[in-house]
């Protein structure tokens, strides 16, 4: 994986991709050792359509947040303890995220650990749900971190991991919609 300045640049970037969208984000607290983001998102498609768009996690995750550099490499299986896990040249692997509630249509929740925090020995835990709204659904993203962070606090992280899961989320969009990231 890129190094955390990296991320924390190509976060900024995704930045400009979000001001055109619907899709709204907001950092809902930050401390010194957590933070919540909710991030929310009106597509058009049924809420079992992009339930079921939604765990095809490969097809639409950018490679430049992989470790192995492309995203082709994340699987997303379904199923109780089921691992959102990303296959490593030479036979290696990364589990970034574990299923621990999946209601079809309704809601996903994923827990573990993504980007920077996973080499911090922090956790993160991200809820997904998925709501009829007129002739679409209303995704609704939760994502929580906490960790220890010697130099300042996740607080200065807040703001990257939002503008990451920003530009993914934008990414989903255009796939739930088009079958192109």
């Amino acid at each position: 994986m890129r190094p955390f300045y990296a991320f924390v640049v190509a976060a900024w970037l995704a930045q400009s991709a979000l001001s055109a969208s619907n899709a709204r984000a907001a950092v809902q607290s930050a401390g010194d050792s957590a933070f919540l983001i909710k991030s929310e998102m009106a597509l058009s498609s049924t809420p079992t359509e992009v339930y079921a768009r939604f765990v095809e996690w490969g097809k639409w995750w950018s490679s430049d947040h992989t470790y192995s550099g492309s995203a082709a490499n994340l699987t997303l299986k379904v199923v109780p303890g089921g691992c959102l896990c990303e296959q490593l040249p030479g036979g290696g692997f990364v589990q970034h995220l574990v299923v621990v509630y999946a209601a079809p249509g309704k809601m996903l929740r994923l827990d573990g650990s993504l980007g920077p925090l996973m080499m911090m020995g922090g956790s993160t835990s991200l809820l997904a749900s998925f709501k009829a709204e007129g002739q679409g659904t209303k995704l609704v993203l939760t994502l929580t971190g906490n960790g220890y962070e010697p130099q300042g606090g996740l607080s200065k992280l807040a703001s990257a991991y939002d503008e990451v899961l920003s530009g993914q989320l934008q990414r989903f969009k255009r796939y739930a919609e088009t079958g192109k990231p």
